[in-house]
């Protein structure tokens, strides 16, 4: 579960945004707003990624463990961008391996296998190998999914992810990112402009003002 206990979010010590919300494991919340509002700056600090001249007042609590201090590395939260930010001098499989935790794995062949279910949870069974500048973007919109929950998040962000998918292919890729969250049971928080993005989230939503 993801709490955000009397959040007050300053910048030069004027209040930006404040609230109070919980997310349930599998279920997202919405946060919506004009630009400038603050949304993405809310992701940042549940990320850990606050940065002068904001600062936060507040708790922010993963699973019951107050996350305030602890940096944002330690913090197993996963970040979804409107980009797929896919490194491209590597293969589909070296991407996904790429956020794999060291030690999840006994040997190389536990993580290729690991690596395959991944790409099958999603439709792209026997890519491993493939450039990912041969995807097209829906494709690599669920590479970037699956690379996200390869590195095994307690929560995960998504800032705007379908916003420059078009409309077919960002119902689809929608769909597909909210069914994974709830299969793993993980808590999300989505910023967007989409009304549709938040009625397919089906959670609560925030509107900053």
């Amino acid at each position: 579960m993801l709490s955000l206990e009397e959040i007050v979010i300053y910048r030069d010590k004027e209040p930006l945004l404040q609230l109070s919300a919980e997310v349930a494991k599998g279920e997202v919340l919405t946060v919506m707003g004009p630009s400038g509002a603050g949304k993405s700056t809310l992701l940042q600090a549940i990320a850990g990624q606050l940065q002068a001249p904001f600062t936060l007042a507040g708790q922010i609590k993963i699973n019951d463990v107050v996350m305030n201090n602890i940096d944002a590395h330690l913090r197993k939260v996963g970040i979804m961008f409107q980009d797929a930010l896919l490194f491209e001098h590597m293969t589909v499989g070296e991407n996904i391996a790429f956020a794999m935790p060291n030690n999840a794995h006994k040997n190389k062949q536990m993580k290729r296998d690991a690596i395959n279910e991944l790409l099958a949870a999603v439709e792209l069974d026997g890519l491993a190998d493939r450039a990912v500048t041969t995807l097209s973007g829906g494709q690599q919109a669920r590479i970037s999914l699956i690379r996200t929950l390869a590195s095994q998040p307690e929560v995960v962000l998504l800032d705007e992810p379908f916003s420059k998918l078009d409309v077919a292919l960002r119902s689809q890729i929608r769909t597909w990112t909210f069914s994974q969250l709830k299969a793993r049971c993980i808590p999300a928080v989505l910023v967007t402009h989409d009304k549709d993005d938040a009625l397919a989230a089906g959670g609560e939503v925030i509107e900053l003002r």
